[in-house]
Formats: structure tokens, C-alpha cells, sequence
């Protein structure tokens, strides 16, 4: 991730299109930054009174808290799954708009998950049987 302009730069750019009469394309071009920058620098100065740089990253609350976790918790509980599944149920039942990443991490943080059952595993072949013998190995009277 990027970092900010130097607050020096900054009032630079603003005083000169400010107090020294440039364009803010001018000021753009003398201090070597977007012409967009300055717009909005100018602008952050005229509204708010600084051109100092806003906040950068931190901590965003989970959208699945309070009683959207319980709720959820007590479906993953309950019955089968999908994580795209629970994405429309949260959605159409308790009007919560989240992506697929979110759920995930909700999933994966709580300890829940679903698993086949065993009936659906017994298809495949076992992973720990030993393998068949080959033909030539078997004594000549098999």
C-alpha cells in the first residue's frame, strides 16, 4: 500500500493555487503530482480547514455479529450447509447483505463445518488399504 504526500508538499500545492493565484493545473505540474490531487487537496483544505491526509487502513467490525451470529450459529447447527447457501439465507431472512469471504471466515472462526456423511464416503476406495498384489507375484498354484 501507497503512502500519503508529505504534509509539506501538500500545503505547498495548496498555498500556491490558494495564495500564489496557479491554476491547479499548474500546481500540478510545478509539484509533480495528478492534477485529481490537487483538486482534491484544494478541496479538503476549503471544506474542512487542513489538507492533512485522512486514516489509512484499521480495524473494520465484522458484519456478522451480535444477533446475525447467534442466528447463524444455530443454523450451521442445525442442518446442511453451503457457504453460498448461507450467504442467500442471510440475505432473503435476515436482510444482510455479506459476501462469500465473510461467511467463510465466520465458518472457519467459529469451529463450524459440515461434513459428508458416511454413507457418502464408503464410494470411494479407502486411502489406507493395502494395494492389490500384482499378478506375477501370486504363487503358481492360485
Amino acid at each position: 500500500m501507497g503512502r500519503p504526500y508529505s504534509l509539506d508538499l501538500r500545503e505547498r500545492a495548496v498555498g500556491a493555487v490558494e495564495h500564489g493565484g496557479m491554476s491547479r493545473h499548474e500546481a500540478a505540474r510545478r509539484f509533480g503530482v495528478a492534477v485529481s490531487t490537487v483538486v482534491n487537496w484544494v478541496r479538503r483544505f476549503r471544506e474542512q480547514g487542513h489538507v492533512e491526509p485522512g486514516q489509512m487502513g484499521g480495524h473494520k467490525p465484522r458484519a456478522i455479529s451480535g444477533g446475525h451470529r447467534e442466528w447463524l450459529i444455530g443454523r450451521c447447527k442445525g442442518a446442511d450447509f453451503t457457504l453460498r447457501g448461507l450467504i442467500e439465507e442471510l440475505a432473503a431472512e435476515r436482510e444482510l447483505k455479506v459476501d462469500y469471504r465473510s461467511v467463510w471466515e465466520f465458518v472457519h472462526a467459529e469451529g463450524l463445518s459440515f461434513k459428508k456423511n458416511a454413507p457418502a464416503r464408503r464410494a470411494k476406495p479407502s486411502r489406507r488399504k493395502k494395494n492389490a498384489r500384482q499378478m506375477d507375484k501370486l504363487s503358481a498354484s492360485h
